[in-house]
C-alpha cells in the first residue's frame, strides 16, 4: 500500500522535523544545523528526512511559510475586505513575524524570508480585491497585489530598523488614509 503526502502518520513525521529544526534553531544558528543534527533530535533516519524536504534550505522555507501563515491565520482575516483594520491586523501580524526571527539568528536568509512574506501577502491582497472588486482573474488587480505586498513588507522592515517602540498599528495608522484613499480610487476607477 503506498502512501500519500497526506496521510495522517506522513503529516506528523513531517511536522515533527520541522519541530525538531525548530527546537534546534532556538539552541544554534541556522548555518550550523546540520541534517544530522534534525534527524537526531526527530529520531528519524535521514531517507525520512530526505522523503519530506529536498534539504535544510526546503525544511527552512517550509518552516517559515507555515509560521507566517498561522500568524496571519491567527488574525483571522474572514471577511475578506481590504479594510483598515484588516490591513492593520496584516501588518501586525507581520512585524510579529520578524520579532519572532530575530530571536533567532537567521542572518544571510534575509531574501527568502522577504520573498516567502512578499508571496503570502500578494495571495492575500490579491484575494481580498478580487472578492472586493466582484472581478474573474485580473491583471491590474494583480499588480495592486504586489505592490501592496512589497509596501506592506517594506513598511514592516521600516518599522522593525526605527520604530519598535511605537506599536505597529500606531506606525502603520499613519499611512492609513492614502493606502485607502489609492485602493478605493483603484475600485471606482476599474467600474468606469
Amino acid at each position: 500500500m503506498t502512501q500519500t503526502k497526506t496521510d495522517p502518520r506522513i503529516l506528523r513525521t513531517r511536522k515533527l522535523i520541522m519541530d525538531s529544526f525548530i527546537e534546534l534553531s532556538g539552541k544554534k544558528e541556522f548555518k550550523d544545523i546540520t541534517v544530522k543534527d534534525i534527524t537526531a533530535e526527530a529520531m528519524i533516519n535521514r531517507a525520512t528526512f530526505y522523503y519530506h524536504f529536498e534539504d535544510i534550505y526546503d525544511l527552512l522555507e517550509k518552516v517559515l511559510s507555515e509560521v507566517l501563515l498561522i500568524n496571519l491565520n491567527g488574525n483571522a482575516f474572514e471577511d475578506g475586505e481590504l479594510s483598515e483594520s484588516t490591513l492593520a491586523s496584516i501588518f501586525k501580524a507581520i512585524t510579529e513575524f520578524q520579532l519572532s526571527l530575530s530571536n533567532r539568528c537567521h542572518r544571510g536568509y534575509e531574501d527568502t524570508i522577504a520573498r516567502i512574506v512578499r508571496e503570502q501577502l500578494e495571495i492575500i491582497f490579491y484575494r481580498m480585491l478580487l472578492k472586493q472588486n466582484r472581478l474573474e482573474e485580473d491583471e491590474s488587480l494583480k499588480i495592486t497585489a504586489v505592490i501592496l505586498s512589497w509596501g506592506i513588507y517594506g513598511a514592516s522592515v521600516e518599522w522593525r530598523r526605527n520604530s519598535t517602540i511605537t506599536p505597529p498599528e500606531e506606525f502603520i495608522k499613519k499611512a492609513m488614509p492614502y493606502i485607502m484613499s489609492g485602493i478605493k480610487s483603484a475600485s471606482e476607477n476599474k467600474g468606469n
